[in-house]
């Protein structure tokens, strides 16, 4: 056996040991929505406009128990999804979640990443969350995803940063130095982890990062064995980031958490260094707010396969003739305080609150502008937030 399928074999171990994510088995749709798994509201957000087509064809890459499998095929209703992982037993939990749940649009194929040419045909949008830092070659798995995305389609990736788990690696190196020749027997790293937790001092920096980031989710032996006692993890920087993305041949859209990669909220006070800054290029300032802020306990962003091209809604009569809808991925409506796509509140004027609501996919921008008093660069704003869905004239 070589190294890396000795690797694969051991990750496979550890999920057939330890089913993941452990989410309960629902009997109807799971509640509320992540809006990235929402065709609409993803290629919405990549392009600033809506899809020419809903009847898509999604893969959930290294799916585990279905949790996300789930969502995008209750959040996708045209859609057919695959899904795939290494692990046979966290593939029979997904299997079940989906049946359960009524999500019955699915096909499941145990498979690594590696193999995913043996699935016939592209896919329009490939979700990989948690994933490709467990390979023991993450480049040749997206790749080999990279290969299987349409034109004009999208990838969804999370992978884990090195900067905000600096505490999780050492404790992860404790445990693999304490179990020994033990190593690999996932249940006795899981018992050893939580005995250094519970005899280290309360003011032990493990300890605190712990309590204060995790120990809510890794009160679940499942959630504990995923962060502390993996046998094969990858954690990036920018650097080495970007090193992965390129290597996939595919475009980078962009992070789908753009507020915190505004370097403003961290030098906002010193307008002379945000000039300086405008002298980086993007990589070196996502960098740069990195070092300055090492929380980061993960990267979550799309890519693409060209053509992809983003609308430009500056001109008047463009943005005019376009006929607006509401972002499906937004809660509480109708009320004029409500939660947007990424759950922040969101408080609407009247006047804003008059407009959304006449947003009924039928009528343009410029008929609805003539009942309601509002501004063009307000509807803009409205779209910026993600409230709304334009399609073109």
């Amino acid at each position: 056996m070589s190294d890396s399928q000795a690797v694969s074999s051991a990750v496979a171990k550890l999920y057939d040991t330890y089913p993941f994510p452990p989410e309960p088995i629902l009997d109807e749709p799971p509640p509320g929505y992540n809006w990235r798994w929402n065709w609409l509201a993803a290629y919405n957000f990549c392009t600033g406009r809506k899809p020419q087509k809903q009847d898509i064809r999604i893969l959930d890459a290294g799916c585990g128990s279905g949790v996300g499998t789930e969502y995008l095929v209750h959040l996708n209703p045209q859609a057919q999804v695959v899904g795939i992982d290494l692990s046979s037993g966290t593939l029979e939990v997904a299997k079940a979640r989906c049946k359960s749940s009524g999500a019955d649009r699915v096909e499941f194929h145990h498979l690594s990443l590696y193999d995913v040419a043996q699935l016939p045909g592209e896919f329009d949008l490939i979700n990989c969350v948690g994933v490709l830092h467990h390979l023991p070659d993450p480049i040749r798995g997206i790749q080999a995803l990279a290969q299987k995305l349409a034109p004009g389609g999208l990838m969804h990736i999370f992978v884990y940063g090195e900067l905000g788990r600096w505490e999780i690696q050492l404790m992860q190196k404790a445990i693999a130095l304490l179990q020994n020749e033990k190593q690999g027997d996932y249940r006795d790293g899981v018992q050893v982890g939580r005995q250094i937790f519970a005899s280290l001092p309360e003011n032990n920096r493990l300890v605190k990062r712990e309590k204060e980031r995790w120990a809510m989710e890794n009160q679940r032996d499942e959630c504990f064995a995923d962060m502390y006692v993996h046998p094969q993890e990858v954690d990036y920087n920018i650097d080495t980031l970007f090193e992965l993305i390129d290597a996939s041949g595919l475009e980078f859209i962009g992070f789908s958490n753009p507020s915190f990669w505004n370097l403003d909220r961290l030098l906002g006070k010193a307008p002379e260094l945000i000039a300086r800054a405008q002298k980086l290029s993007d990589r070196q300032r996502y960098r740069l707010i990195e070092l300055l802020n090492p929380e980061v306990t993960h990267y979550e962003f799309f890519l693409g396969r060209p053509p992809i091209s983003k609308t430009d809604w500056s001109d008047d009569q463009i943005l005019l003739s376009a006929i607006p809808e509401l972002n499906p991925c937004i809660d509480g409506f109708p009320s004029q305080c409500l939660f947007n796509y990424d759950y922040q509140i969101v408080n609407l004027s009247a006047a804003e609150f008059e407009f959304l609501q006449k947003c009924d996919g039928n009528s343009t921008v410029a008929e609805i502008l003539t009942t309601v008093q509002l501004g063009l660069d307000t509807v803009r704003t409205l779209m910026q937030q993600q409230l709304l869905i334009l399609t073109p004239a």
